[in-house]
């Protein structure tokens, strides 16, 4: 038992992060120098419900409940304490969607999480109006679609919050909401850090004709930024948190964030010039823009950082699947040769191979839309592998185009910013699936944006770290004292990571394949009429 850790857990040196990822809920307890020192997890799953992607606000608090329990028993484990008081605390969840309320605080209508596409006509219709790109999943486009499609509930609606946001609300009676999330609820002004006005009187002169009892700015979430105290836990709230009653009121709360803002902290991505790409069964990539772009682009979501940096959200909704069916078949051709290869093995041996394929695959062509492709405009999953009669058909560039592919849609989308609009890029951190094996996945993505690329050597415990540690920023801060500066001394510093500059042969190499891969797009398309 560590005496030091254990002094610190008595005595609230210690901050707590909880997030609400999509399928878990993790709490990570970390100690005064922001290193993990006790965790717990909960599994919940969201329902279809009458058409909608939700989770009720049982699983919200029983979830809550049994993860913090987990955490605080983890404490007692390793420690002998029982957990009484922490120094701060952060909640965090999936980004957006749809948390309405009347004025008794009754929720009027069921969550409706981010994954819900039901929003789309509003989006559209505000992006037009507004000269913004606004996505079907933020918070403004289902108000607005509510409002369109004449729903009944909407007269009665006080306030409008996210996920974290309401948890907030509940554990410290304040409705406030961090800037990150909140830049996903309305466009934000960055220099203002407020919602933007213009774009406020632009919707309320848009709904006047409906007579409704509020104006967009009444029912929105207060905005807080990074390092801000966001109130305290209530006696209501400790209860609500740990039922058992340990858990002592007072305690300290940083603004509730969005995943997108944690996942910056996560990775020490929120200086001006850098950026992160999560490289999984989805992938994005976020750079923090220097200056606001020239015009809207339906390919760029434009969000903050968690102090209000402008940043340039590229979000693709397949990345990995479609190579992990053809590693899958790989391995099916092992074991009917009588070969047993254990996965982690079949991914190396698969990935190091297409190293020594073409710079630009050899001609060949592929897709990896497992599920539809916005950023592309395909509307439906249609994986494909395309070639002609002159490609050169190798299992090197076999593997080099499925893993070209499953960064073509993202190169897309970062062009835009990299190439159209000039912005710099300093570094990028990536982490996820596609980087567990080393080198490949890392210098791949260095080739498509054109810059070095790091993967820390030991990955950070993601969202719920993230949130942590901005829980400890409010309180371990120095007086103005950045994030970023604070990041750079206290959380990353000596941390080792491995960083690949681009190789200036891929880099041509995956421009090549880019250019046939736009040109190719109308194959794909076609794939979605033609193939039922």
């Amino acid at each position: 038992m560590d005496s030091k850790v254990k002094k610190m857990i008595e005595s609230g040196k210690t901050a707590l992060g909880i997030e609400f990822g999509s399928t878990r809920i993790k709490a990570i307890l970390v100690d005064e120098n922001n290193l993990p020192i006790a965790s717990g997890s909960h599994d919940w799953e969201n329902r279809h419900d009458n058409g909608i992607w939700t989770y009720t606000l049982d699983d919200i608090h029983t979830g809550l409940q049994d993860c913090y329990r987990k955490m605080a028993a983890d404490v007692k484990a390793k420690y002998g304490v029982t957990l009484t008081t922490i120094g701060a605390i952060g909640f965090s969840a999936m980004m957006h969607g749809y948390m309405v309320f009347d004025r008794d605080g009754k929720l009027l209508v069921p969550f409706r999480t981010w994954r819900n596409n039901n929003a789309a006509p509003a989006a559209e219709k505000l992006t037009e109006l507004l000269n913004y790109h606004i996505p079907a999943r933020w918070s403004v486009a289902h108000l607005y679609q509510a409002i369109l499609n004449g729903e009944e509930h909407v007269d009665k609606i006080a306030f409008q919050t996210t996920l974290e946001g309401y948890v907030h609300w509940m554990l410290t009676g304040k409705k406030v909401i961090g800037i990150g999330e909140a830049s996903g609820m309305f466009p934000i002004d960055i220099k203002t850090k407020k919602y933007n006005a213009t774009m406020l009187k632009q919707f309320n002169d848009l709904v006047a004709d409906k007579h409704l009892p509020f104006k967009i700015e009444d029912i929105l979430p207060e905005i807080l930024v990074a390092g801000e105290e966001a109130g305290r836990l209530t006696e209501e709230g400790a209860k609500l948190l740990d039922p058992s009653g340990n858990l002592k009121a007072g305690i300290p709360l940083c603004p509730p964030e969005g995943d997108a803002g944690t996942g910056m902290v996560a990775t020490n991505s929120v200086k001006q010039r850098t950026g992160n790409v999560s490289a999984g069964t989805s992938v994005f990539a976020m750079i923090v823009l220097e200056k606001e772009l020239s015009k809207a682009y339906p390919e760029i979501d434009l969000v903050t950082t968690p102090v209000g940096d402008l940043v340039g959200m590229v979000h693709c909704n397949n990345c990995t699947s479609d190579i992990n069916g053809w590693v899958g078949l790989f391995g099916e051709f092992a074991k009917l040769a009588g070969v047993e290869i254990s996965k982690p093995a079949l991914y190396d041996m698969l990935y190091f191979e297409s190293e020594k394929g073409d710079k630009d695959c050899g001609g060949l062509l592929a897709y990896n839309y497992v599920s539809n492709e916005h950023i592309t405009q395909v509307d439906k999953g249609r994986p494909l592998f395309v070639r002609t009669s002159e490609s050169k058909f190798t299992l090197a560039n076999v593997m080099r185009a499925h893993l070209f592919a499953s960064l073509g849609a993202l190169k897309v989308g970062c062009d835009i910013m990299l190439k159209e609009e000039g912005v710099k890029l300093d570094a990028i951190t990536g982490h996820g699936g596609l980087f567990k094996t080393e080198r490949v996945g890392q210098s791949y993505l260095a080739a498509a944006i054109n810059a070095p690329v790091t993967v820390m050597k030991t990955a950070g415990e993601g969202g719920a770290w993230g949130i942590a540690i901005l829980a400890n920023y409010v309180i371990t801060k120095d007086k103005d004292e950045s994030l970023e500066d604070y990041l750079a001394n206290k959380v990353f510093a000596g941390q080792e990571g491995v960083t690949l500059a681009p190789d200036p042969e891929d880099v041509k190499g995956f421009d090549e394949f880019a250019k046939r891969y736009v040109e190719g797009l109308p194959i794909v398309r076609q794939a979605v009429v033609s193939m039922k």
